[in-house]
């Protein structure tokens, strides 16, 4: 099956990675490798490694990517890895990370993953098909009181303890085992204003139980903080969130690592021997045109955060 998957952001974190021909780039969220194709033809001498936790998406950009492969290495690992994948690869020093954090149109496409709240399809939600929990576990085994936190923390999900608890009744009788059946469930412990409301009444709900099962924000500043360590002086770090919660993560974790020193104010000089690593290239996040929301509405929560390394004399 041929999937339409549109890059978000495509020239504006191309352009932000400052690419050059001969240098080393990472793409570490590959997806269906529309960043990671238009990194590649830009090099000549250069190298760029592709990373995704997905095996489909590694399968498919031996094709996509096939051009280039010369100069490409694809790495089935989770970005959480970044330091052990670098190291492996022998890289010493990259010119340039990107890391697009949305979930790539044909995982949300093809039912059978269980991501869509729109398609019927088994409660799986993996983004590495190999990880053994699943969507399905965590509605029918997690307590009332940890599915109300995710919902709420994970998903901004206002009427949490609501569905929580319409989630618990529900399996009392009988294991919640597709999609569809979870968002009639998630439907019914919403009130009326709710459902009339223009965003899908399932969408928080999906998004936060997806984040719990891959959990993607425990692995998010650690990796940050992994990628800065991996680059030359002078290399950039572009980020593209979806939601508000990868977004302050993101954010705050670049601003630490672009804070210098931390002694109090009264200190005569300093004596933590803190310095930058990073300075961050965007003051507001770069966010889709209308013209890109027009082509591609899934865009619209879209955020791209960039950095460049700092020298070892700054």
């Amino acid at each position: 099956m041929e999937f339409q998957h549109k890059s978000v952001l495509l020239h504006e974190s191309i352009a932000a990675l400052n690419i050059r021909p001969d240098g080393v780039y990472i793409d570490g969220t590959l997806g269906r490798a529309g960043h990671s194709r238009e990194i590649a033809q830009r090099l000549t001498t250069g190298r760029l490694i592709c990373i995704d936790r997905d095996m489909a998406a590694i399968d498919a950009a031996k094709e996509r990517l096939a051009p280039w492969m010369d100069h490409v290495t694809l790495v089935h690992r989770n970005f959480a890895e970044l330091g052990d994948v670098l190291r492996e690869a022998g890289v010493a020093g990259a010119d340039g990370m990107l890391f697009d954090l949305g979930v790539s149109s044909p995982q949300l496409d093809d039912a059978s993953r269980g991501f869509s709240y729109m398609q019927d399809a088994p409660l799986d939600m993996r983004m590495d098909k190999d990880s053994p929990l699943t969507a399905y576990e965590v509605v029918n085994t997690w307590s009332g009181e940890e599915l109300r936190r995710i919902l709420y923390e994970y998903g901004e999900e206002r009427y949490a303890p609501a569905i929580a608890r319409a989630i618990v009744r529900a399996r009392e009788t009988a294991p919640v085992a597709t999609t569809l059946e979870l968002v009639e469930i998630i439907r019914s412990a919403m009130p009326p204003a709710a459902l009339r409301e223009k965003q899908h009444p399932a969408k928080r709900s999906f998004q936060a139980i997806r984040i719990a099962v891959n959990g993607e924000l425990e692995a998010l500043s650690p990796m940050l903080r992994a990628a800065v360590d991996g680059l030359n002086p002078g290399g950039r770090l572009a980020v593209i969130t979806f939601h508000s919660l990868e977004d302050r993560i993101v954010k705050r974790t670049m601003q630490d690592l672009s804070r210098g020193c931390t002694c109090p104010p009264e200190f005569p000089v300093c004596v933590c021997g803190k310095k930058p690593k990073i300075r961050i290239l965007t003051r507001k996040p770069v966010v889709p045109g209308e013209t890109e929301l027009e082509e591609n509405p899934r865009a619209r929560s879209a955020k791209l955060r960039i950095a460049e390394k700092c020298g070892a004399d700054e």
